[in-house]
């Protein structure tokens, strides 16, 4: 086994007033160590002042004093590595990116402790995790439901982790989505004037700007508050309506200014547009049989999943600083839902 990596660090001038935060400002970005990472690594008695363990995170620093911090090898995980397909649509040696298949959890649970996303990348990587937190995993930065499909980005260095998770906290990641509704979200439908935290901007795009929380008496759910949770908005336009004479459903393209769970699903369902197939969250109308046909009608019935698929993703690489952007085509259940909506 190799030895741990010292990392040496001068504290600058100005210095913050306790430990942690002055090596957060002042470690070398080449060492990709979080603040949290290093939070652990002081407590840890791996962070030495002249030969002395300093592991007291809210210990005073002073301009010029040299800390070396030993960063120990990272530890195999717990996961267990699985033989899984993956669609891969990019990998290099900091970040890969996946087309996420319907009903694959992406981190193990209680509920659910294999055939994960995890479990097939630590196979699929193997020795190219350079460690994540001090451990051999890949770097989960956010997550994708198990029945929604599509592009999902995965850290494989602690340098990418630490990256990503930065422009997704500043909601700088580009992320667009393709849902089928019920029902269609015109700017013309008088219903929306009167939904609170609904309006409407130029070209026809939804606007919903809520609170979100955890349901009071359902922990598996989501709710809209005004009051408490967290903020939480939500874009949409039209692509396609579907039903004749008037529109009864729609392909919308909602695209997140924050990233809750289950936000769009949660905003649709608050609007009255409801995601087709949305067991959780009521997607289960009867559309009628004059505007869509027969096949329509059971199509949107029999749909067994929210129909919602994270179509496109972009960020900047957090390494090489280029623009990255990634498109995952409709999936196949999908398709043949619209195809059957369509009269």
């Amino acid at each position: 086994m190799s030895e741990p990596l010292i990392v040496t660090v001068v504290i600058a001038e100005n210095p913050p007033p306790r430990l942690d935060k002055a090596l957060a400002r002042d470690v070398p970005e080449a060492a990709s160590l979080s603040r949290s990472r290093l939070m652990k690594l002081i407590t840890d008695g791996s962070v030495r002042r002249a030969g002395d363990v300093i592991d007291n995170p809210k210990a005073k620093v002073a301009e010029g004093e040299v800390y070396d911090i030993e960063v120990p090898n990272a530890s195999e995980s717990h996961i267990l590595p699985e033989d899984i397909p993956l669609d891969i649509l990019f990998e290099d040696e900091d970040l890969i990116v996946i087309n996420k298949p319907v009903g694959m959890v992406v981190h193990p649970a209680p509920g659910t402790p294999s055939g994960t996303l995890v479990n097939a990348l630590l196979h699929h990587c193997g020795d190219t995790l350079s460690g994540v937190g001090g451990s051999k995993r890949p770097g989960i930065v956010h997550r994708i439901d198990k029945d929604t499909s599509g592009v999902l980005v995965v850290a494989k260095s602690d340098r990418a982790h630490h990256g990503l998770a930065a422009q997704f906290e500043k909601h700088t990641v580009e992320r667009h989505y393709h849902a089928v509704v019920y029902g269609v979200p015109d700017a013309s439908e008088p219903r929306l004037r009167g939904v609170k935290g609904v309006n409407f901007e130029s070209a026809n795009i939804m606007k919903i700007t809520t609170q979100l929380a955890r349901h009071k008496h359902d922990r598996q759910r989501q709710q809209v508050m005004f009051n408490g949770g967290r903020h939480a908005v939500t874009r949409s336009r039209i692509l396609e309506s579907f039903g004749a004479p008037a529109g009864v459903a729609a392909l919308i393209e909602c695209w997140l200014e924050t990233g809750r769970t289950h936000q769009i699903r949660v905003h649709m369902t608050h609007a009255g547009h409801a995601l087709i197939g949305d067991q959780t969250y009521g997607g289960r109308r009867k559309l009628p049989v004059k505007s869509v046909g027969e096949n329509g009608v059971q199509a949107a019935r029999n749909f067994p999943r929210q129909a919602l698929h994270a179509a496109t993703l972009g960020f900047v690489h957090p390494v090489s600083g280029d623009d990255m952007r990634f498109a995952a085509p409709m999936p196949d259940d999908m398709i043949g839902l619209m195809d059957a909506l369509r009269v």
